[in-house]
């Protein structure tokens, strides 16, 4: 599945940005989705995920009670809800699909989006 994330952009902190990630196949129901990010010179790191029935979500501890991630069916997109955004969240932002259901792991993950930006900076 092809998958276009965006929704970037810069953030002063304390504010919010609403990431998509829009995927090509109608198939799109069958997939569980993750979000990933990666801040510059640090490996990419899991941020949350969503079970393909929309029914279960995961998060990183760091993220956790700030971030929401929700799911499109009808729409074949996954979004990622950011609140309370520290300057330690700038990173790329990744989505990502699956057919397995270890979804916090990154080696889990067949496809995946080009990134998009966010930085969070006043």
């Amino acid at each position: 599945v092809q998958l276009q994330a965006s929704g970037g952009g810069l953030v002063q902190p304390g504010g919010s940005l609403r990431l998509s990630c829009a995927a090509s196949r109608r198939t799109f129901g069958t997939y569980n989705m993750g979000w990933f990010r990666q801040a510059p010179g640090k490996e990419r790191e899991f941020v949350a995920a969503i079970s393909r029935n929309d029914v279960n979500t995961w998060y990183s501890d760091s993220v956790k009670g700030r971030f929401t991630i929700s799911r499109d069916n009808a729409e074949n997109t996954v979004y990622l809800q950011m609140t309370s955004l520290k300057p330690e969240d700038t990173a790329t932002y990744y989505c990502a699909a699956s057919t397995k259901f270890a979804v916090t792991y990154e080696s889990t993950y067949d496809d995946w989006g080009q990134g998009t930006l966010v930085t969070v900076s006043s």
